[in-house]
């Protein structure tokens, strides 16, 4: 049997327009009445945010001064996860059918991400997507957990997993950042990053995945195309 592994923000579900809202509402909230700034356009900001410039960078790119950009580095730390702002989050095109394909083929299906439990809950309700995802095979942070750094809580939740989930014959991880290939490599799972998250190519290159495409159904296409391959040589064999 074949499990896929998939996190959620990147290959599931598109947080662009959600932090390109907060960083608008920072930007406002941290500029001087009297003072001129640049606000990004969301491909401007979103560049940036793939390409992991700093959040203090991209508010002096704004125009705000040092201590202002400190400011407003914080300000988004408080505001990027709250409630109010998940309205603008949207499926990635074909994610939903990227689901339904793989499940229909009888892979072993389980979602983990650095969401905590009620941001998870929130986003199934929103799209749906609880039919994906029984309980059992749900990865996520706890509402009162306190975050380090992804990288490093990441690779903590595929521990839990690898102990907790059934053993199949293969496994493979999807996901959008250093963090998903660094859980997958540790724990010697095939890492398939996808560039429609928010890291973008070259970022995702520096962790070495396995393999890079461009969205989860192109990675799904990929894992049923290979694992039907490796069944035809067993079955030859």
């Amino acid at each position: 049997m074949l499990r896929l592994i998939t996190d959620f923000d990147g290959p599931i579900v598109d947080v662009s327009e959600r932090y390109y809202r907060v960083y608008q509402f920072c930007l406002e909230k941290t500029r001087r009445s009297d003072q001129s700034v640049r606000e990004l356009s969301k491909a401007e900001f979103w560049q940036l945010k793939r390409s992991r410039v700093p959040e203090k960078q991209i508010a002096i790119n704004s125009g705000l001064d040092e201590a202002q950009a400190l400011e407003f580095a914080q300000l988004r730390r408080q505001t990027v996860h709250t409630e109010h702002y998940f309205q603008y989050d949207t499926l990635v095109p074909g994610a939903v059918e990227a689901l339904v394909k793989i499940q229909a083929a009888g892979v072993d299906l389980a979602v983990m991400t650095m969401r905590r439990v009620w941001e998870l809950d929130y986003a199934f309700q929103k799209f749906q997507l609880g039919r994906f995802f029984p309980e059992n095979r749900c990865y996520c942070l706890a509402n009162d957990y306190v975050k380090t750094r992804d990288i490093e809580d990441k690779p903590l939740l595929m521990t839990r997993a690898i102990e907790e989930l059934p053993a199949v014959a293969d496994s493979w991880m999807v996901g959008d950042t250093e963090a998903d290939i660094t859980a997958a490599k540790k724990h010697h799972i095939k890492a398939i990053a996808v560039e429609s998250g928010i890291r973008d190519r070259a970022q995702l290159e520096l962790y070495h995945p396995e393999f890079l495409v461009p969205n989860l159904s192109a990675a799904v296409d990929f894992i049923l195309e290979t694992g039907l391959k490796n069944q035809r040589s067993l079955s030859i064999g």
